[in-house]
């Protein structure tokens, strides 16, 4: 007869589980010519938006200072996934949008994540990853897209 396992080991096997799955796809985005994307990146690519926001709003999205949502986008900026350009409806505000690099890392994440996906099933059937998806549905909030990932490992 075994025991329940300790109750820390949940979370440190859906940390885990997460872990596995963000290392490979930041593997395979490096082999399609991403090596420089990054787990944070795609939270702030996401924070972004389609339509762009300015650097203090990504700062209140990620729960982060807006001086370090400047830094961020600085070095996406220099890497080519983003760019700032005035706002149409507001010349003094700097908005800042994804460039066509920037679209196409969210493009091949997201086949990638599929696939990921489809090798999960085939690891573990796929009825048995659809009842954990439905479970994990069960116990976390509908708002999937926290994207204060940042703000929420730093703070205190």
């Amino acid at each position: 007869m075994s025991s329940d396992p300790p109750g820390f080991e949940l979370p440190l096997r859906l940390f885990l589980g997460f872990r596995v799955l963000i290392d490979e796809l930041h593997d395979e985005l490096a082999r399609q010519g991403h090596p420089n994307m990054r787990p944070m990146h795609g939270f702030v690519f996401q924070a972004i938006g389609p339509d762009g926001t300015t650097a203090a709003e990504l700062g209140r999205r990620l729960g982060v200072s807006k001086q370090a949502a400047g830094k961020t986008v600085d070095a996406l900026e220099q890497l080519g996934y983003v760019e700032r350009g005035s706002d149409p409806r507001d010349a003094r505000r700097k908005v800042v949008r994804l460039t066509e690099r920037g679209i196409d890392s969210l493009v091949r994440s997201a086949r990638i994540f599929d696939d990921l996906r489809a090798r999960w099933a085939e690891t573990l059937g796929e009825e048995r990853l659809r009842a954990l998806e439905a479970d994990l549905r069960k116990v976390t909030p509908t708002d999937v897209f926290r994207l204060d990932v940042p703000g929420w490992f730093g703070g205190s």
